[in-house]
């Protein structure tokens, strides 16, 4: 019966003993009915790995949309004919302006995202920097970045600005990556990945679930991450956006998704597992179940073309359920 496995991987779990891929797929195979019986199991590993604080980070879309690439689920591809504000980097002052706000609402971190491939050639990365340096000066958030591709100068550059973690996910398997994106590849990513580890700072890396991969896939992504070794997993649920490649794309059942993000708890038991895009749309009033799921990190406020349900209403949920955000 598939409870008995649960138990059974789940205890080999906690015993700190590594799922081989083989036994995470078998837990994508359970029976619906169990399925809370794997977000349980899920649940205990993460409070015996990573206790009961919450990792909470808002994110500012700081250069927006004309985005060369193709990734078929972005609002901000030129390959798209998306209605979206495009605008060039925020003001130096905005920026800060959009920290201040940040740590006001509780959040943690603070990430400066830009739409683009990299940095390669980039006028915009001194000003960046710049802005980098002031968050930290007038702030006491921790700061990250993501920023697209990045070479090992830029790298040294963003580590002596103060950022002590840098976003870039893999978004999926590289068995789909090439389903998903053409205009680069998934070697790229890694490379930026090993980079940024190469110069000791934190890496948050993940991807997005319902882009039309299959578990094999998702699990392969999991593993990827693994053996990457980062520090912070941003699971995105897709919500399909009109104009975009992907608009059409069947949403995730709710269940499929808690199932997903506890497998992933259980390959990366000691690892942040952050809710992050899509999660109203592909939840709804089952949002607060992420957080018995293995979830143990959250964006807050808005992302960065869609609102989210707003940085009190994410910080009550956590407070009810006897979580404690780690900036309080």
């Amino acid at each position: 019966m598939s409870y008995n496995l649960i138990f059974e991987l789940g205890t080999k779990v906690l015993n700190q003993e590594p799922l081989t891929f083989e036994e995470a797929m078998k837990l994508t195979q359970i029976d619906e009915s169990d399925i809370p019986i794997l977000l349980g199991v899920a649940n205990k590993v993460r409070i015996t790995f990573t206790g009961n604080q919450i990792d909470t980070c808002e994110i500012v879309n700081a250069r927006s949309g004309s985005c060369s690439e193709d990734c078929k689920f972005c609002a901000q591809s030129a390959h798209h004919d998306v209605k979206i504000d495009t605008y060039p980097l925020m003001s130096q002052d905005q920026i800060l302006q959009a920290a201040k706000r940040a740590e006001s609402h509780g959040a943690y971190r603070f990430c400066i995202v830009t739409a683009g491939c990299g940095m390669k050639n980039d006028p915009d990365f001194e000003r960046i920097t710049e802005s980098i340096k002031q968050i930290g000066s007038e702030t006491a958030l921790e700061r990250c970045c993501s920023l697209g591709i990045l070479s090992p100068d830029h790298v040294k550059g963003l580590k002596a600005a103060g950022i002590t973690r840098y976003h870039h996910n893999l978004e999926t398997s590289k068995s789909f990556f090439d389903k998903i994106c053409t205009t680069h590849t998934y070697d790229e990513r890694i490379e930026t990945i090993k980079n940024v580890k190469a110069e000791g700072l934190e890496v948050c890396s993940g991807g997005i679930i319902g882009l039309g991969e299959n578990w094999e896939q998702r699990v392969e992504l999991a593993f990827a991450l693994r053996d990457l070794d980062v520090d912070s997993v941003p699971i995105n649920v897709l919500n399909p956006v009109k104009g975009t490649a992907l608009e059409g794309q069947s949403p995730l059942k709710p269940m499929e998704v808690l199932q997903a993000f506890a497998i992933f708890r259980m390959i990366l038991p000691n690892k942040i597992l952050r809710y992050a895009g899509g999660r109203e749309q592909a939840l709804g009033e089952l949002v607060p179940l992420g957080f018995l799921s293995g979830i143990n990190g959250m964006l807050i406020g808005n992302y960065l073309t869609t609102t989210g349900r707003g940085a009190t209403a994410d910080l009550d949920t956590v407070r009810k359920l006897g979580l404690k955000p780690i900036a309080e």
